[in-house]
């Protein structure tokens, strides 16, 4: 492994997992606010809070639907395939065990050398 996280090699495939992540938490949000709405709606007695209640309901109910399909669409979810499912979070366990075992703040953050050239020296020096 390599242990220069400011290497570029190391960000293949974040933007992926990164957009995987969030959708996760995305699809896990609008599944806590159906529950509260379904809990809410039974504590309710008033018809207009119902109602209102009951949309929201729908809609948050549609809204999680919307995020699954995404999701399976995109190959980051299988709720279906459990043993595929099983994998993917066990990728995702490693992973978050490894960037929490990162060192993201070394003693050496000097990129000197690293690069071929100064930025900028195609157009003439260092004018930006």
């Amino acid at each position: 492994m390599n242990t220069d996280y400011q290497d570029p090699i190391n960000s293949l495939n974040m933007p992926e997992m990164a957009d995987m992540t969030f959708a996760m938490d995305f699809l896990l949000r609008a599944k806590e606010g159906v529950r509260n709405l379904s809990i809410a709606l039974t504590e309710t007695a008033s018809p207009d809070v119902r109602a209102l209640l009951r949309n929201h309901l729908m809609q948050g109910i549609a809204l999680h639907q919307e995020i699954t399909e995404l999701m399976i669409r995109k190959k980051w979810f299988h709720p279906y395939e459990l043993n595929e499912q099983y994998q993917l979070d066990q990728l995702s366990a490693k992973n978050t065990v490894m960037i929490g075992q990162m060192n993201l703040f070394p003693d050496d953050t000097s990129r000197k050398g690293m690069f071929d050239r100064t930025p900028d020296e195609h157009i003439g020096g260092h004018k930006a």
